[in-house]
């Protein structure tokens, strides 16, 4: 009889499916989880690159503030991401081949340094020999323009806490964009000694 019973049961196929399903349920919903914050998060970056693309263009014109450039990205990723912390940057240089380089000046040791009342040319004109010589702000007419934006926010999906990555999300758009021929250019010919 315990034999019957046995084979029995060994036999039955009913709620098989219900105990794989079961055991296959939480990797699944991870899963889609993952993929849901990875295309929100895909979704997010490029509604920032392409609200960052519009500034810049928008402040090549004379005129353009920045607060109202900053306000349209933020009006922008606050329709897809709503609460994100913003950060702007800008900084403004005398040519594209100027944008992230250092101050040129003359190494008369050959240390490789600016140093010991070496003479160089302070382009942002702060009195200071920098190793960016950017100068912050929409600059002038005919300036190269760097802009970058970082955003922050909480992730739309709850995933963070079940795989250890951050429950918030950064991302950083960036682009550079001459100013249009408006009056107003800047006479970057200042020079100074290094310390």
């Amino acid at each position: 009889m315990i034999t019957m019973v046995v084979d029995k049961l060994r036999r039955n196929q009913e709620g098989v499916s219900v105990v794989e399903f079961a055991m296959i349920a939480p990797v699944l919903c991870m899963m889609m989880l993952g993929m849901f914050d990875m295309a929100y998060n895909m979704y997010a970056n490029q509604m920032l690159h392409g609200a960052v693309q519009e500034a810049a263009r928008d402040s090549t014109l004379e005129g353009a503030t920045e607060a109202s450039l900053d306000a349209s990205v933020t009006n922008a990723v606050n329709d897809v991401v709503g609460g994100a912390t913003m950060t702007f940057n800008r900084k403004a240089y005398a040519s594209f081949s100027a944008v992230a380089q250092e101050e040129d000046y003359t190494d008369i040791n050959n240390d490789g340094t600016c140093n010991d009342g070496e003479p160089f040319e302070d382009a942002n004109r702060n009195g200071i020999w920098d190793s960016d010589q950017g100068e912050a702000g929409n600059g002038g007419a005919r300036d190269a323009i760097l802009y970058e934006v970082s955003i922050r926010y909480a992730r739309a999906f709850p995933i963070a806490p079940f795989i250890g990555i951050s429950p918030f999300h950064e991302t950083t758009a960036t682009t550079v964009l001459r100013n249009q021929p408006f009056d107003g250019a800047i006479d970057r010919t200042t020079t100074g000694n290094c310390v």
